[in-house]
């Protein structure tokens, strides 16, 4: 086994920079599992993180990249065997952990999850940060109500990686989605994940009215600003509303009166900390209701050595469901 390995780092001096280096083993954070890592993924935050456009990376250098799989090469964890296929998301990955943008990772047991063995190492980052946080904001709203046939729940941001494989969970699970895209090229894509209607994000991005016609039984907002606003003004009475990105801002130019006149309730779900007993739920039924053909269709190959030229694309809206960043190329 190689010392050395590529990595894709971020540094700031006078200004950000972000570049392909060659580091070795003792580059790496302390911690008492190493990794050979397969696959990455480039998410929103990725995107950020890499162009400067917000403070994610929060040390100096720093290995970005948000999550990653891999197989475990050395463990003094008494959880993980050599051999043993983990995954990480969050936990401070690609803010102040060393990331997944790196053939090598090394990090405290506790922060991993063993992969279910009907999903592989390319699938899980197929699924990535994103899917996992599609898979919370699921149980977020079930947890809540509303039950299939309560109405139709709208997915905001559908064709990104969270709404995208949000939609495949809902519409397997019985509920009638609406996908709202600024891409309207992308509806019968979108359509072929289970959406049974889709609505141009033009008529939620602007701001509404604090009180609107009621539309929805639920909602899986990964957008913030105007849009989440205008999807809780829509929202029926007894509505749950689960919040989980800020792709257009991170305000929320709203008033309390959904809330209390219609007994909206408005969940926020958070991938980055959420503790360890709710991810291997969240893994767990991936593992046993996610459609891997659906997920096939819903993801791209993304080489390695082009994450740097493709980051500004995601922040532009223009990738279409999931990147599995392969190491190895």
């Amino acid at each position: 086994m190689s010392d050395s390995f590529k990595a894709l780092v971020a540094r700031k001096d006078d200004s950000h920079s972000c570049d392909y280096e060659t580091l070795t083993l003792d580059d790496l954070d302390v911690g008492d599992v190493t990794v050979s890592v397969d696959y990455s993924t480039l998410n929103f935050k990725d995107g950020l993180a890499i162009t400067g456009a917000a403070p994610i990376a929060q040390r100096q250098p720093l290995i970005l990249g948000i999550d990653y799989s891999g197989t475990v090469i050395e463990s003094q964890h008494t959880g993980f065997n050599v051999g043993d296929r983990v995954v990480m998301n969050g936990y401070g990955a690609s803010e102040y952990l060393h990331g997944g943008y790196a053939e090598r990772a090394r990090v405290s047991g506790d922060l991993l999850v063993k992969l279910p063995d009907s999903i592989s190492n390319a699938q899980a980052m197929a699924i990535g940060t994103a899917g996992y946080t599609a898979m919370l904001s699921v149980m977020a709203l079930q947890n809540n109500g509303p039950a299939p046939g309560d109405g139709p729940i709208l997915v905001t941001g559908a064709a990104g990686g969270v709404g995208s494989v949000a939609i495949s969970l809902l519409a397997d699970l019985g509920y009638e989605v609406v996908a709202s895209t600024g891409r309207m090229s992308e509806a019968e894509f979108l359509k072929s994940l289970g959406a049974a209607d889709t609505l141009d994000r033009a008529g939620l991005s602007e701001r509404g009215k604090p009180l609107q016609k009621e539309q929805w039984a639920g909602v899986v907002d990964c957008v913030g600003s105007h849009t989440l606003a205008n999807a809780i003004a829509q929202t029926r009475y007894d509505g749950v509303v689960t919040a989980c990105g800020l792709a257009q801002g991170a305000d929320l130019p709203a008033t309390v009166m959904p809330f209390i006149l219609r007994n909206v309730r408005l969940q926020g779900v958070d991938s980055v900390q959420a503790p360890m007993a709710r991810r291997l739920t969240a893994w767990s039924r991936l593992a046993d209701e996610l459609d891997m053909q659906k997920l096939e269709a819903l993801s791209f190959d993304l080489p390695f050595s082009e994450v740097l030229s493709r980051a500004p694309d995601i922040l532009a809206g223009k990738t279409r469901g999931r990147a599995v960043v392969d190491l190895s190329r």
